[in-house]
């Protein structure tokens, strides 16, 4: 009887937890918008132009699900230094502009340290009928070189636009 359980379970297609929806905020250059991606549960390929941001939707997602010191930006995009990290990803940097005293490339960023990133992912299992939203918060402190961050897991359904918005700038409302 336990070998037909296990049978019904490994013999479905969808068996696990599957991502059906991962939605970015104020992630690298995707900026002031919530960006989705619905794989609903299906295997699902990330094709674009060169710089249209694939790479960045790959770091954003290995960055909700991969330990922290174990991540190594831009890989997916073959890159060998360390022209991307998460501070970079966090205030969106795009380009590189002159420092008008020192005359030093300086990274210009698309928001300030005031404004915070989410990543989130929603997952459900089929076979046992459960679901869970995995997230991150992200934001810059002026005194921190890196920036901070908390996690979110919860057995509800999330969504960046009802969930972790209209707080303000304040971090420690959302947490409330």
């Amino acid at each position: 009887m336990q070998s037909t359980l296990l049978e019904s379970i490994t013999d479905n297609a969808s068996a696990g937890f599957r991502l059906h929806r991962f939605e970015l905020y104020n992630w690298g250059t995707f900026d002031k918008a919530v960006w989705h991606i619905l794989p609903n549960g299906e295997n699902t390929l990330l094709t674009g132009d060169i710089g249209s941001g694939k790479s960045t939707v790959v770091d954003a997602l290995t960055t909700l699900l991969v330990p922290a010191q174990q991540i190594t930006y831009n890989k997916a995009a073959g890159a060998e230094g360390k022209e991307r990290n998460l501070e970079s990803y966090v205030r969106g940097h795009y380009k590189s502009g002159k420092d008008a005293e020192n005359l030093i490339a300086k990274p210009v960023p698309l928001r300030d340290k005031n404004n915070y990133s989410v990543l989130l992912g929603y997952f459900y299992n089929q076979g046992y009928e459960s679901k869970v939203t995995l997230a991150q918060v992200l934001w810059c402190k002026e005194d921190k070189a890196q920036p901070e961050r908390f996690y979110i897991v919860s057995t509800n359904e999330l969504t960046i636009a009802r969930d972790f918005s209209n707080f303000g700038s304040d971090i420690s409302e959302l947490k409330k």
